[in-house]
């Protein structure tokens, strides 16, 4: 697995890294141990970026990465932590908390369920409306400097956010959804990221599955699987995406490889500072996954990609609208 620097001022970790969100949370029943064989199997493949949220099953997915990652040298791996989502007991998201002592709250726990001195990356999963983003980065640099967090990042902030963030604290990526359906980045977001220095993990690389080229028509979400509210996956939309999905088809099949694997690629392709989380919930998925990383694109067949799925061809939003409203980085 090669290594890239992620942002100007961060870590090396590796060019894809591990989303652990499924393993505990969002789309239905998940195997405990096929979830740590997962992990287990990221870190032999040269894997270290793992990404988690203390509100994945409300702490269940930092109890997870616990015990995948006993026995492992800490300076192996690098630990990505969301913080400030709130939950209610029927698993609602219900708003956001950023304010300085609940960073601080929030980050102990943190440390006690995952069983370690310090996290990597720390970041709010969204922009707290009611608190000024130069608090809550400020009580994450005060983190920093009593060596609880190495450094900071940012999840779904919009690009004067990330300006006003940077000037507190170094920031070192933004994490945000990208993939060849959801490229909202490129209307500035990116541009403003790459003038600060600051990378971006893309997560949503395959649209929660809807670019794992596996799906036929008929919505296939579970009754606990979360993407059954989501507004791509609704009647309509979903058929229609996956439409689009088919034109990927024929250029996989030419390049030798699965029609996720593009999609995976074609973020790669973006550049340096754009670093794919792979949702993986098993070895199977993960390893195609990784397999990604050895597919060059051609200047031709990154184009013709682009043209199969243009810009805003995608039907829906990428939530629903409640959740549409916590998202910073769509107000610009």
């Amino acid at each position: 697995m090669q290594k890239t620097k992620l942002g100007q001022r961060g870590p090396e970790a590796s060019v894809i890294g591990l989303g652990c969100m499924g393993m505990s949370d969002f789309y239905g029943p998940a195997d405990e141990s096929e979830s740590i064989a997962t992990v287990h199997n990221a870190l032999d493949s040269g894997v270290t970026l793992l990404d988690t949220g203390d509100f994945y099953g409300m702490g269940a997915n930092e109890l997870l990465l616990r015990k995948a990652l006993q026995g492992r040298k800490r300076e192996d791996f690098l630990l990505s932590v969301k913080f400030g989502a709130m939950r209610d007991p029927s698993n609602a998201m219900i708003g956001v908390d950023c304010r300085p002592n609940s960073v601080k709250n929030f980050l102990t726990y943190s440390l006690k369920r995952l069983g370690t001195d310090y996290i990597d990356i720390y970041r709010p999963a969204r922009v707290d409306p009611s608190v000024p983003i130069e608090e809550t980065i400020g009580a994450i640099s005060d983190m920093v400097r009593a060596g609880y967090v190495r450094f900071v990042g940012l999840s779904e902030a919009g690009g004067e956010t990330v300006r006003r963030a940077s000037a507190v604290h170094p920031i070192v990526d933004l994490q945000i959804e990208y993939s060849i359906l959801s490229r909202g980045i490129e209307s500035g977001l990116l541009s403003v990221c790459r003038e600060l220095g600051v990378g971006i993990t893309a997560y949503g690389v395959l649209s929660r599955g809807l670019l794992s080229g596996k799906w036929s028509s008929g919505n296939p979400a579970g009754p606990k699987d979360m993407r059954g509210h989501f507004p791509r996956f609704s009647p309509g939309n979903f058929d229609r995406n996956l439409s689009l999905v088919d034109s990927l088809k024929a250029i996989a099949h030419s390049k030798g490889c699965t029609v996720a694997q593009l999609a995976v690629s074609w973020v790669l392709s973006r550049g340096r500072d754009i670093l794919p989380l792979i949702g993986a919930r098993t070895r199977a998925q993960l390893r195609e996954s990784l397999a990604a990383s050895t597919v060059e694109l051609s200047p031709a067949e990154i184009a013709l990609i682009e043209k199969s799925i243009p810009p805003g061809a995608v039907a829906g939003e990428r939530y629903g609208p409640q959740q549409m409203k916590m998202l910073d980085s769509e107000r610009g």
